[in-house]
């Protein structure tokens, strides 16, 4: 059998794509077509999948609702496994919230209001998954995964499932040991408490209207650009360095907040990497501070 065929046969030829643009897949809406695009439903096609990637020395990345990509404009050479399309069941048991990798934060946060578990409140208008969340401790608001996570159930690149405990998982500030060990984020439950329904609402409303007045939620982007320098605000950086505004094509440094590059549009992946690299330099010729991007570029450009 053929790569393509191969694939259909671990996920179901409904769940395989050839040559799916990227763009229908990333919260920036940019990317070319990936040459494979597989939506597995269960951790032993995925287990499966990366095997025969791995065996035959094929690159492969996996996703969730893409949410911190910019995929080249060339596409990616190779096969991008989504867990978000059908893999996001989420089931509460007790104080405890189960929840599969590819469930959005946004419905595991309204599935912890709807049992009465405070906890999660600050990640209800993160725009990704859990799987993505847990892998790079996401947090906002005074709250990180950290907080709230009892452990996770990964998959190794040797092929071993594993349960890690929070205690084990060396989260800090954008960063674990799924992140440095390359893991793959299957499952993770989530500790909470017993809350009142009416102050968890109103604390996710706060946070809805935080993010709705000060966040450039109308335009296509990947959240924050650049990851928070230590002492520093990057957005405030961006912005005593001139950057407010700054546009190339029709990628542009946010007016709202200086820590989005936005798409108005029509932006190519070419444009917003353009964009970026200059705000780095920008950056750290008049503060001194060297931004890191917070947003994973994949693919050719």
């Amino acid at each position: 059998m053929n790569l393509f065929e191969e694939l259909c046969a671990i996920s179901g030829k409904e769940n395989v794509l050839e040559h799916e643009r990227m763009e229908r897949h990333t919260t920036f809406r940019i990317g070319g077509p990936a040459d494979y695009f597989v939506m597995p439903s269960e951790a032993e096609e995925i287990r499966q999948i990366t095997g025969l990637c791995r065996s035959r020395s094929i690159p492969y990345y996996i996703i969730g609702n893409g949410s911190n990509l910019l995929v080249g404009d060339k596409g990616y050479r190779g096969v991008i496994i989504q867990v978000f399309r059908n893999m996001n069941r989420i089931r509460v048991e007790g104080d405890e919230l189960h929840a599969q990798a590819g469930a959005l934060l946004s419905k595991v946060a309204a599935a912890a209001y709807e049992a009465g578990l405070t906890g999660v409140e600050f990640a209800s208008g993160i725009p990704g998954t859990l799987g993505g969340a847990v892998r790079m401790n996401a947090g906002a608001y005074g709250g990180e995964m950290k907080q709230v996570l009892k452990n996770a159930s990964v998959l190794t690149p040797s092929g071993e499932l594993l349960t890690i405990p929070v205690e084990e998982m060396g989260m800090g500030y954008r960063t674990s040991i799924v992140s440095k060990n390359d893991y793959v984020v299957l499952e993770a439950v989530l500790s909470l408490k017993p809350g009142k329904k009416e102050e968890i609402r109103a604390a996710m409303d706060d946070l809805k209207e935080r993010r709705v007045t000060k966040q450039p939620l109308e335009y296509g982007s990947a959240g924050s650009t650049f990851k928070r320098p230590e002492g520093y605000f990057a957005g405030k950086l961006i912005e005593d360095a001139g950057l407010r505004g700054r546009r190339i094509g029709d990628a542009q440094v946010s007016e709202k907040h200086c820590g989005f590059v936005i798409n108005r549009g029509k932006a190519t992946a070419s444009e917003v990497a353009e964009l970026m690299d200059e705000v780095v330099r920008r950056v750290q010729e008049t503060s001194g501070v060297r931004l890191q991007p917070e947003v994973k570029r994949i693919g050719e450009f």
